[in-house]
């Protein structure tokens, strides 16, 4: 007797797809505007950056944290920046 219904496919993704969806990622763009993007679910991609994390050495953590709070302390500046011009106008 057949199954009527039908198993989706598990599509495979290269390393380089995997890489590129990442620096996406690591580039600033959400995961889930990465995800809609690309294709592939949200929970594909942390899945990915979960599993390169495992992979890294403590010097790449490192890095990669310091770039993370690079971005924060960037916003904050802009954030300031707007703030004081908008504080200093006068009228």
């Amino acid at each position: 007797m057949k199954a009527t219904a039908t198993t989706p496919t598990r599509r495979k993704y290269d390393d380089e797809f995997k890489q590129q969806a990442l620096l996406m990622i690591r580039n600033g763009q959400s995961a889930r505007s990465v995800a809609h993007d690309l294709g592939v679910s949200e929970s594909l991609l942390h899945k990915w950056k979960q599993s390169r994390r495992d992979e890294q050495s403590e010097l790449e953590k490192e890095n990669e944290q310091l770039r993370s709070r690079l971005r924060v302390v960037e916003t904050e500046r802009d954030i300031l920046k707007k703030a004081i011009s908008i504080f200093s106008r006068t009228n």
